[in-house]
């Protein structure tokens, strides 16, 4: 566990992410974070959760019309 603090950065205030937390986030300089709220509280990922949706309704599609993609892959 990691003790975070506020920080003022420029006219902002920030947290700085431990170099331990990059690193297993495998994150680097300039890239996103999304913070999503659990019931626990919040995580960090850097995944986006928006695009995690469509990416199972993309796959509820395809399984729905498996047949069919079949049919025009020959």
């Amino acid at each position: 566990m990691h003790t975070l603090k506020l920080t003022q950065i420029g006219n902002s205030v920030g947290v700085i992410l431990p170099k331990e937390a990059i690193a297993r986030l495998k994150l680097s300089k300039g890239e996103s974070v999304y913070m999503t709220e659990t019931p626990d509280g919040f995580a960090l990922t850097p995944y986006d959760p928006a695009l995690e949706e469509e990416i199972r309704a993309g796959q509820a599609f395809m399984n729905e019309y498996r047949d069919t993609f079949h049919q025009l892959a020959k």
